[in-house]
């Protein structure tokens, strides 16, 4: 029987209530948004958290707004307003595309922005977009709010930077005039998780690349990323010759697994291929093509 074990239930109204809940609960103590990733692990008792503490009324968590230079995304936005955000749409595209290839329309109307974060699954779409884009996570805790990179925010399989007694909250992009975005994956049938995938973005100012950001799932790369790559391209023309040269590297420094989705090597050669793919469509959009 997939029943999980017993558990206090608490709903917050507010972020500082939910961390008096989890200051009153202890260690042991989780914080649920849409479930979608919580809940099928305490039913197989992966998961045995000893209280809930609810955060779909507080209202703070929620909305996409820009504030200054910054898209700001609340860790309680769903899969579902990433979708429809004009705001995302006019600045990064790669958030409607990655959205798109998430799951279906039932969890994409409940999973949460901040769920999949926290989930730190190694083969989460949104953990490659944010790492690509260079994004900074907002914890807040009893002692303050403190901010984390979100190429550093992932420790490894499942964990994060967020320690017990602090909520993530929010999540922030630099806004990048002239950036292109695009994001590629291989799935085994629409909704599933990656086999392998590749997000980035691209400013080509004067003729060559003057920043960009790569990132990638499902593949071994180090905190989703591929700053060597990165760094190639900068001050380069966006030729097929450069792109494929920067894909190449990004791929070589990946170290995938074999799994059920497919061999190592062949993970590899699609770390390069859609990083390549993903950077003529991001250069091209990034110079009005």
């Amino acid at each position: 029987m997939q029943t999980p074990a017993p558990f206090d239930y608490a709903k917050a109204t507010s972020v500082a209530d939910a961390l008096a809940l989890l200051d009153k609960h202890g260690e042991e103590a989780r914080v649920i948004a849409g479930g979608h990733s919580l809940l099928p692990m305490m039913k197989l008792r992966l998961a045995r958290p000893d209280a809930l503490i609810d955060l779909n009324d507080i209202a703070e968590l929620r909305g996409i707004r820009i504030e200054g230079n910054e898209i700001v995304v609340g860790a309680m936005v769903r899969h579902a307003e990433i979708l429809s955000s004009a705001i995302l749409a006019e600045h990064y595209p790669i958030f409607r595309e990655a959205e798109h290839m998430i799951a279906d329309p039932i969890v994409r109307n409940r999973g949460t922005v901040g769920g999949s974060m926290c989930q730190a699954d190694p083969a989460a779409d949104l953990s490659a977009v944010g790492s690509a884009l260079k994004g900074t996570a907002v914890i807040q805790g009893a002692a303050g709010t403190r901010t984390v990179a979100l190429r550093d925010f992932h420790e490894g399989p499942y964990e994060t930077k967020v320690q017990a007694g602090e909520i993530l909250t929010q999540v922030r992009y630099p806004i990048r005039p002239g950036a292109g975005s695009a994001y590629e994956k291989v799935e085994r049938r629409a909704g599933d998780w990656a086999v392998a995938s590749s997000g980035v973005f691209v400013v080509v100012s004067g003729g060559v690349v003057t920043d960009c950001g790569i990132g990638l799932t499902a593949v071994g790369a180090d905190h989703y990323c591929a700053p060597a790559a990165e760094e190639f391209l900068i001050g380069k023309a966006p030729t097929e010759e450069n792109l494929a040269a920067a894909a190449k590297i990004a791929g070589d420094s990946c170290n995938p697994v074999a799994d059920q989705r497919g061999p190592a090597d062949y993970k590899a050669h699609l770390a390069y291929e859609l990083t390549l793919r993903a950077l003529r469509r991001a250069a091209r959009s990034s110079q009005g093509a």
